[in-house]
């Protein structure tokens, strides 16, 4: 294996695998923590994929070294921790605990990290990450529910949360490549930094820091560092096609309980073409919204949504509409439904919980960072797990035209 990686919800890994695919890796996907019998997979890059960004620190701490463990029974030459990226977080964590614990468990005093992905419009410069031209702090981020992310700075939120100090690879190092990188990074570590911020605003600056860290213990980011890290391990290896999707018949279904800016435009365009329910957070019904779902199947996607703008969202349910997405994706598989489009990481991981989908092939994309993936093991069953953030108005019809 060349490349462990742990991601912190079920669509950053999916983000993260179809970017590695995209770099000509072969790439499996295993949900949760794997159990000590579950075999690692024969594949260049594994990404185990957690539901750890909004748990507590230890829990996520706990998982974490858990799935290290397994992976480490493949000998990989990396280790990559992804994270969302917007940086998602508390003050607490918990990106900085869980990356002090995987370099304390590797044997390793320094990191880089950064979320940055331009092609995703992702960027940052002098440690502040932007969200397509717009400050972090002033984007719809600044409103999400679990982690309102208030403050741009990078180094200033992973200081906050993590053990040592925080330093920054400006631009001026990225731009002119990975020796400069790597200098600035022994610059850092003699200063006794433990973590540095990496600025990109171009793919090309972070093939430059994937270079530069593909031989640490370990790196911290979104898929785009994890894209250079990938360029670097695989020079010179063949390039492998993504996994050819198995055929799947049967009913689709639309699931979004994201309350992203990106996913409630994707939801008010789907709403006007597919049958389309909102399940009212204050009452969750579930039983009625499968009655309504179930004679509308045969029609085409059925679109299921919690998802509202911030003065009708319903603070506080989480865990409740959480076990109402678990219900809802059983009673449609229970219909015949075999594909599902899911909006949300927190939503994706209850769907695939529900569904009992321990590990995925990761298949073509739909748009930058959402693939479509197919179900090892039991029962056939395609899905898009989709991060909120993620995709255009017509995402949802895309995800579609992409299996036609």
């Amino acid at each position: 294996m060349l490349l462990s990686c742990i991601a912190d919800d079920l669509t950053g890994a999916t983000d993260l695998g179809v970017t590695l695919a995209r770099e000509g890796l072969s790439v499996v996907q295993v949900n949760g923590v794997p159990d000590a019998k579950f075999a690692v997979p024969d594949a260049d890059a594994v990404v185990v994929a957690l539901k750890s960004r909004t748990n507590p620190p230890q829990e996520a701490v706990e998982w974490s070294l858990q799935a290290l463990a397994w992976l480490r029974r493949a000998m990989p030459s990396h280790v990559y921790f992804k994270v969302c990226s917007t940086f998602d977080s508390t003050p607490r964590g918990n990106i900085g605990p869980v990356a002090d614990a995987l370099l304390a468990a590797l044997g390793a005093d320094f990191a880089l990290a950064t979320p940055a992905y331009p092609r995703n419009k992702r960027t940052v410069y002098l440690g502040n990450l932007f969200v397509g031209d717009v400050a972090l702090a002033e984007s719809g981020m600044r409103n999400h529910p679990l982690t309102p992310m208030t403050d741009s700075n990078l180094v200033h939120v992973l200081g906050a949360q993590a053990q040592g100090r925080v330093g920054l690879v400006e631009f001026e190092a990225v731009e002119a490549g990975a020796a400069a990188v790597r200098a600035r990074c022994e610059a850092l570590r003699a200063q006794g930094m433990r973590y540095a911020i990496v600025d990109a605003i171009r793919d090309e600056h972070l093939v430059a820091a994937g270079e530069a860290c593909a031989g640490m213990p370990l790196a911290v980011g979104g898929a785009g560092l994890a894209m250079g890290i990938a360029r670097a391990l695989a020079k010179g290896a063949p390039k492998r096609d993504a996994a050819a999707l198995p055929k799947v018949a049967g009913a689709a279904a639309i699931l979004a309980g994201s309350c992203s800016e990106a996913t409630l435009a994707q939801v008010e365009a789907a709403r006007a073409t597919y049958a389309s329910l909102r399940l009212d957070p204050a009452r969750l019904d579930v039983r009625a919204a499968l009655a309504w779902a179930k004679p509308r199947l045969g029609e085409g996607p059925v679109l299921i949504y919690t998802s509202a703008p911030p003065a009708e969202r319903s603070t506080g349910r989480a865990e409740e509409i959480e076990q109402a997405f678990r219900d809802l994706a059983r009673g449609l598989a229970a219909s015949g439904v075999r594909r599902f489009v899911v909006a949300g990481g927190e939503t994706s991981g209850a769907v695939t919980e529900a569904l009992g989908i321990r590990a995925l092939a990761i298949g073509p994309e739909i748009a930058p960072g959402v693939p479509w993936t197919a179900s090892i093991g039991g029962e056939p069953m395609l899905l898009a797990l989709k991060s909120g953030n993620f995709g255009g108005p017509d995402f949802f019809f895309k995800a579609f035209e992409v299996l036609a």
